[in-house]
C-alpha cells in the first residue's frame, strides 16, 4: 500500500477510485474549470454594460487578489485531508464542536454551487454555439434554441463521463494547451489584424452604467462578478486527490497554480479583447446576443471571426465536461456520507471504470434545471453564475474560517503557510462576506419579472430544504464524514472493486 492509500485509510476511506492522476492533471481540471474562455467571454456583455471597460480591467486583478488568498487557505487545508469530500470533510474536522452541523451545510453550499457552475459553464457554451450556428447556418439565437442545445451538450458531457473515461483524462490534459494556445492565438489576431483599436483611455477608464442604477460605485462592485465567477471551480483539484499521485502536496498545489496561471492569461486575455472594440455606442451590438462574437468578426472579418468563436466553444466544452467530472466526485462522497436524498443510488460505483456513473447524471440534470428559467429571464445567466459564485466561495472559505479558529491546533500537512495561515485566512474571510452580500443584490433597474436576480431564491429553496431536513431529522443521525470500516473491511473493499 502506498502513502497515498494509508493517508486515506487513516481518512476512514478505501481506495474506490483509481488513482492515476498526476500533479500537471490534477492541476489541469481545476484550470479546466475555472477556464478564462468560458468565464471571461460569456459574461463580457454582461460586463460591458456593468461598470464597462474600467470595471473588468481593474476589478481582475482587484479580485484575483482575494481569490489568491481563499486559494491558499484552501491548499493549506487540502494538504491535511487529501480526500473526494474536500471542503465538507475539512469543516468537520476543523469544527471546534458541533462539526456535523458545519460539515452538513458546507457540503450543500458546495453542492449548489456546484451544479449552478456546471450549469453556468454548459450554459455559456451553449450561447457561444448557438451563436455560431446563427452565423454559419442561420439556426436563429434565441432561448429555445440555446436551452435545446444545453441539453445536448449536457448530455454528451454525461456521456463521456460514463464511458468515456479514459478520454476525459486526456481532453483534461489536451485542455490545458487549448486553453493556452487559444488565448495566444485570440490575443494575437486582436492585436494583429484589426487596423483600428480602442484607446488606452478606454480600454483602461471607461466607465459605463447600463444597468438603470445610479450609483457608480455599487455598478463597479456589481461588475466584479466577471472576474469572481470565472476564477472558481478550482476545489475540483482537493475533490480529485483521491484520484491523484503524491495527493497531499500535487492537491494544494493543483489549487494555486490553476488560479495564478488563469489571473495572468484571463487579464491579457480583457484586455486585448477590450482593445479590439471596432463600433461602440454605448454597446457592443451583436445580432447574435454575444458581444465578443461580433467583436472578433468586427475586427478580424467573418471567416477568421468564426474560427477564433470556435475556439472559445472548444474551451467551454472542455471546461464543461471537466465540471461535471468534479461535480460528480463531490456528490459522490457527500452521499457516501449519507448526506443526499438517495444516497446509495448517487454513491455507487461503476466497478467497470471505477467511477460514480449515477453522480455524473444527477450533476448534468441539476445543472440544466437551473439554467431553465432563461426561457423567461434575460438576466438568467447572470443568476445562474452569482448562484454559482455565491455557493462554491462560502463553501470555500467556511474551511478556511475554522482553520483559522483552531490556530495552533491546526494539524499542518505536507503544504503549508507557516505563520501566514491566520492572517491570510481572515482577510479571505472577509472577502467572501461582502461578496455574498453583494451578489445577492439586484444587477438591473427597474425590477422586474425578466430582470429579476433569483439567486436569493434558489439558495431559499435549496438550502431553506437542506435547513429543514438538518433540523427535523439529519440532526439526529448525520454525524459528518462517515468512517467505511476498520482496516481489514477498508481492504475488502478494494479487493472487491480489483476483482472486476
Amino acid at each position: 500500500m502506498d502513502d497515498d492509500s494509508k493517508r486515506l485509510h487513516q481518512l476512514g476511506y478505501a481506495q474506490e477510485l483509481k488513482r492515476t492522476m498526476s500533479a500537471f492533471s490534477n492541476f489541469a481540471v481545476s484550470f479546466t474549470i475555472i477556464s478564462i474562455l468560458s468565464g471571461c467571454l460569456t459574461l463580457y456583455g454582461f460586463g460591458l454594460d456593468t461598470g464597462g471597460p474600467a470595471a473588468m480591467i481593474w476589478g481582475w486583478p482587484l479580485v484575483g487578489m482575494f481569490v489568491v488568498l481563499v486559494g491558499l487557505g484552501m491548499a493549506e487545508v487540502c494538504s491535511s485531508y487529501p480526500t473526494a469530500g474536500g471542503l465538507y470533510y475539512w469543516a468537520a474536522k476543523l469544527a471546534p464542536s458541533g462539526g456535523a452541523a458545519w460539515s452538513w451545510f458546507t457540503g450543500w453550499f458546495n453542492l449548489i454551487g456546484q451544479v449552478a457552475v456546471t450549469a453556468g459553464i454548459d450554459f455559456g457554451a451553449a450561447l457561444f454555439l448557438n451563436a455560431f450556428l446563427d452565423l454559419q447556418f442561420g439556426f436563429t439565437a434565441t432561448p429555445p434554441h440555446t436551452i435545446l442545445l444545453l441539453a445536448i451538450i449536457l448530455a454528451v458531457h454525461g456521456l463521456l463521463n460514463t464511458f468515456g473515461v479514459r478520454l476525459v483524462a486526456v481532453l483534461n490534459g489536451i485542455s490545458v494547451w487549448w486553453h493556452l494556445v487559444g488565448v495566444l492565438v485570440i490575443v494575437g489576431v486582436l492585436v494583429f489584424v484589426p487596423s483600428h483599436h480602442q484607446p488606452a483611455s478606454f480600454v483602461f477608464g471607461k466607465f459605463v452604467n447600463n444597468t438603470g442604477w445610479g450609483s457608480a460605485p455599487y455598478v463597479f462592485a456589481l461588475g466584479l462578478l466577471v472576474a469572481q465567477y470565472t476564477l472558481t471551480g478550482y476545489d475540483a483539484s482537493a475533490h480529485m486527490t483521491e484520484e491523484t499521485k503524491n495527493a497531499a502536496k500535487a492537491g494544494p498545489r493543483g489549487i494555486v497554480n490553476s488560479i495564478l496561471v488563469s489571473l495572468a492569461a484571463g487579464w491579457v486575455l480583457l484586455i486585448g479583447l477590450t482593445f479590439a472594440i471596432q463600433s461602440y455606442d454605448g454597446a457592443v451590438n451583436s445580432a447574435t446576443g454575444v458581444p465578443p462574437a461580433q467583436i472578433f468578426i468586427d475586427a478580424a472579418g467573418a471567416t477568421t471571426g468564426k474560427f477564433l468563436l470556435l475556439i472559445a466553444i472548444g474551451a467551454q466544452l472542455f471546461c464543461g465536461m471537466a465540471s461535471v467530472t468534479a461535480n460528480s466526485r463531490m456528490i459522490y462522497a457527500f452521499a457516501r456520507d449519507g448526506a443526499i436524498p438517495g444516497s446509495k443510488l448517487w454513491h455507487r460505483i461503476n466497478k467497470r471504470t471505477r467511477t460514480p456513473t449515477n453522480s455524473v447524471w444527477l450533476a448534468a440534470a441539476g445543472a440544466f434545471v437551473l439554467a431553465v428559467p432563461y426561457l423567461w429571464s434575460s438576466t438568467a445567466y447572470a443568476a445562474v453564475t452569482s448562484i454559482a459564485t455565491v455557493g462554491l466561495y462560502v463553501a470555500y472559505v467556511i474551511p478556511v474560517f475554522l482553520r483559522v479558529r483552531k490556530g495552533a491546533a491546526f494539524e499542518k500537512g505536507p503544504w503549508h503557510l507557516g505563520r501566514w495561515g491566520r492572517p491570510i485566512g481572515i482577510i479571505a474571510t472577509a472577502w467572501v462576506v461582502l461578496i455574498f452580500v453583494l451578489f445577492m443584490l439586484p444587477q438591473a433597474s427597474p425590477i422586474t419579472v425578466t430582470t429579476f436576480n433569483y439567486t436569493p431564491v434558489a439558495f431559499l429553496v435549496v438550502l431553506g430544504g437542506a435547513a429543514l431536513w438538518w433540523f427535523v431529522s439529519a440532526r439526529k443521525w448525520f454525524t459528518g464524514p462517515r468512517v467505511q470500516g476498520s482496516a481489514e473491511e477498508l481492504a475488502a473493499v478494494e479487493a472487491d472493486l480489483r476483482a472486476v
